[in-house]
């Protein structure tokens, strides 16, 4: 049965949801209103059903009273120990103006004064669906983490339609700047103030999240932020695009027609697909990427692949003055990791990772 925004989450060992998280869900459920730019629709014969305005499964559903129902990512998961990766889990709010919270993940058994690299990560979910709540990347981030020996941040953003791009890249940036508050050790998180080396600061995302990740190295390539080091970039299957099909893309038409929409939907004031925002590699400020290092990692039955691998090209032959690395599992689906954790390849993504942040 799919959980609607209009109804609590469910919960894992009968927890209860937190303060924040119920007014998280509830916020984002008020905030939902009509949209007019929703071309598709079906008309019930049955008047007591909503009419369907728009219907992306399998990620959301938007109904012609404004009411969004996303179909996947909304149940929620407490903070605790692991007892499978030894990895500890906290919230906390990086914006309570906005009132906009991420997950903090640690290995530990820690000491008291050892430093760890920072790991800051972004969700997928098309800009529109997920939370670093769920049990998914909840999951994920506890292996990251048990994998890499890192401090992680797992950002919570606010999510489109409600809030179109670039909603979510200003929360991630807003984040990160919450991040910076803590390098002279008197930042509101304990944890950060402690542990946090502030010279190896990474920034990751899978799918939309990876994008996200993207962006803000290039803003922080144009906006330094004082005694934090930005020391590398890693973008999972990342969610790039581009108005004319390039390599293997040709042979997939119907796939990019139905995955470009995709776009428009989440940044309506877009220029299109062209736009930067989506396709770096029309972006004529790319070589300001502020990073040295950038790991892609693609998958061979991701139809993303494409957009991942140019990618990794330009940056390799182009102005750039960092070092491109790429991975590619040839069996891979898009995100399989997170549904598979445990199979082979997802492991050996997350060995590629722990190699990349402690090379």
């Amino acid at each position: 049965m799919c959980a609607s925004l209009s109804l609590s989450p469910s919960l894992t060992s009968g927890s209860q949801p937190s303060t924040f998280h119920r007014t998280l869900l509830s916020s984002r459920s008020a905030r939902s209103k009509s949209y007019p730019f929703f071309t598709r629709s079906r008309v019930s014969m049955d008047s007591t059903v909503p009419e369907v305005a728009y219907d992306f499964p399998p990620f959301l559903r938007i109904y012609k009273d404004g009411r969004i129902e996303r179909l996947r990512g909304t149940d929620i998961v407490p903070c605790r120990l692991d007892p499978e990766t030894k990895v500890l889990s906290k919230d906390a709010v990086y914006s309570p103006e906005l009132n906009l919270s991420s997950r903090l993940y640690r290995p530990h058994s820690t000491s008291p004064d050892k430093k760890l690299p920072v790991l800051v990560y972004y969700h997928g979910g098309g800009f529109c669906i997920e939370t670093p709540f769920n049990s998914r990347y909840h999951g994920h981030l506890n292996s990251l983490v048990a994998a890499t020996e890192v401090i992680a941040i797992s950002v919570d953003y606010r999510l489109a339609p409600e809030n179109p791009l670039p909603i979510a890249y200003d929360d991630s940036w807003t984040a990160l700047q919450w991040l910076a508050s803590h390098v002279n050790g008197d930042g509101p998180e304990e944890w950060l103030n402690s542990h946090a080396d502030f010279g190896q600061v990474f920034l990751a995302g899978d799918s939309a999240g990876a994008n996200i990740a993207h962006q803000l190295a290039m803003r922080c390539g144009q906006e330094k932020m004082s005694g934090v080091n930005l020391t590398g970039v890693i973008l999972v299957h990342p969610y790039f695009g581009g108005k004319e099909p390039i390599g293997a893309e040709v042979e997939f038409l119907e796939v990019k027609s139905k995955v470009d929409p995709i776009w428009q939907f989440v940044c309506p004031a877009s220029s299109g697909l062209d736009d930067p925002l989506i396709n770096p590699l029309v972006d004529p400020k790319l070589d300001s990427l502020g990073c040295s290092k950038v790991l892609v990692i693609i998958g061979g039955k991701d139809f993303l692949r494409e957009r991942g691998r140019h990618y990794y090209e330009k940056l390799s032959k182009g102005g750039w003055g960092g070092v491109a690395e790429i991975m590619e599992g040839r069996d891979d689906e898009h995100v399989f990791h997170l549904s598979d954790p445990t199979c082979e390849n997802a492991v050996a993504l997350l060995k590629r990772i722990a190699a990349f942040i402690k090379a």
